[in-house]
């Protein structure tokens, strides 16, 4: 199965987004490492380890998306580290007071920008089932 050129540029801004994500966070993790520690839950060993190996896995997805071949392992890469680090969003709707300067309806929000990210990240990616055509750029 072959994309059409639109849905294949669709599939490119997809990847595009997907990219961008990944690497700017993977980026956060080591710039504002202190941060990214305080949404880790208290029940999660070593949450500095967590937060700067989550980095490296970040930036190791995103860097695998830029090469075809590597692409589709890319992509099972980031949705497993999506959601290995889920709990972190649960832990801060379930304790909102210990993050002020977030508002409480952008940590609502997260829960379905997740979703939307799985989805995303699947589809541009061709993780989903049956789908066999890959972007080439």
């Amino acid at each position: 199965m072959t994309d059409s050129p639109v849905m294949s540029r669709w599939r490119v801004a997809g990847l595009v987004f997907v990219f961008l994500w990944f690497a700017l966070g993977g980026i956060a993790h080591f710039v504002a490492t202190e941060a990214e520690m305080r949404i880790v839950p208290p029940y999660i060993p070593w949450p500095r380890a967590a937060v700067l190996v989550s980095g490296v896995f970040e930036l190791l997805g995103a860097a695998g998306l830029l090469w075809r071949p590597t692409r589709r392992a890319a992509g099972i890469g980031l949705i497993l580290l999506t959601l290995a680090v889920t709990p972190a969003h649960f832990y801060m709707l379930q304790r909102p007071e210990l993050f002020p300067s977030v508002p409480y309806w952008a940590l609502v929000v997260r829960l379905p920008v997740q979703v939307a990210l799985l989805a995303l990240i699947a589809w541009s990616t061709s993780v989903w089932p049956g789908s066999k055509k890959t972007v080439s750029r």
